[in-house]
């Protein structure tokens, strides 16, 4: 890499700065604007520092992509917590940019792995079923409390218009990854897998793109799901999960409630730490924790679930 340029991306503007010589530009973000954008950076290959903003940065990613340059999208907390601790309070588009060209040259960021155009799609039908999800968790509280005649209407109305809706979205989502031999490949090894169905199986392929070719520790940290200790002095705090994707987590949570009492191997686990005194969230943590290694260790040898018997 020649350069590191950092971009700040809003619905409207792409804010960029280059970290050799200072320079700064704002562009429109579309397609004319990002064509712009491309002829500014020039030939020369750069590290693109930048936040994810929805479907704001795809076309960004997209079209620098093609162009060859690397392409580093950070975590905007872990980017706000760099700006405190180099002292920058202020915050404008353009201090954002020049602080994420700075975050990529000083921390040396790896390269992010970039989503297929599908898999883009699959994650959209994916994150519209969550928000129906919880539309529907909302219909149900309030139709438990309701007492007039309309409004337990409207409310039961709403409740066949969203299930409706579920069965459209798990029916595209089903067909998409069917059509797909890799993706339908892994559907099926997860099939496999007692406690995991195919919303289950589903939601992990979309969420976890990278399933298969992780190892464990990668895969474990990059669902959050990897316990890190607080340590100082004669202190030492409580073993506790964090970070990673959020979404990934909570696929694998009712997954790994049923896996606790049905798969044999991972249910005889479940006891053993709770026999030991661990809190039963602990314990189907670690559940969780297991079923991601084994689903990722299945699919990276290409195998179903097999039951070891003694």
């Amino acid at each position: 890499m020649t350069d590191t340029i950092g971009i700040d991306i809003s619905k409207d503007h792409l804010d960029t700065h280059r970290l050799s010589n200072g320079n700064k530009a704002r562009f429109k973000n579309d397609r004319i604007g990002l064509k712009s954008l491309k002829a500014w950076i020039g030939p020369q290959h750069c590290r693109i520092i930048y936040e994810p903003t929805g479907r704001y940065h795809r076309d960004l990613e997209v079209h620098l992509s093609k162009v060859g340059h690397a392409l580093v999208k950070v975590n905007p907390k872990r980017a706000r917590r760099f700006a405190e601790a180099v002292g920058q309070s202020a915050k404008t588009d353009q201090i954002d940019a020049a602080l994420l060209a700075r975050m990529g040259a000083i921390l040396d960021l790896e390269v992010s792995q970039l989503r297929d155009e599908n898999m883009n799609d699959y994650r959209e039908l994916q994150v519209a079923r969550t928000a129906i999800i919880k539309d529907q968790t909302a219909c149900q509280n309030r139709l438990s409390s309701a007492r007039n005649k309309l409004v337990k209407a409207q409310l039961k109305a709403n409740l066949r218009r969203i299930a409706k809706q579920l069965t459209q979205l798990d029916a595209e989502l089903k067909r998409r990854i069917c059509e797909n031999a890799t993706l339908a490949r892994q559907f099926q090894i997860l099939l496999s897998i007692p406690g995991i169905g195919p919303v289950a199986a589903i939601a992990i392929i979309v969420e976890m793109p990278e399933i298969g070719t992780l190892t464990p520790k990668q895969a474990t940290a990059l669902a959050g799901l990897a316990p890190f200790v607080r340590k100082s002095g004669k202190l030492t705090g409580k073993a506790k999960i964090g970070g990673g994707r959020a979404g990934l987590r909570r696929a694998l949570y009712m997954p790994a409630l049923v896996a606790a009492r049905r798969n044999p191997q991972l249910s005889s686990c479940y006891k053993t730490m709770r026999s030991q005194g661990k809190v039963a969230k602990v314990a189907l943590v670690a559940i969780m924790r297991k079923l991601l290694i084994l689903a990722n260790t299945l699919i990276s040898e290409n195998r179903e679930w097999v039951e070891i018997r003694p």
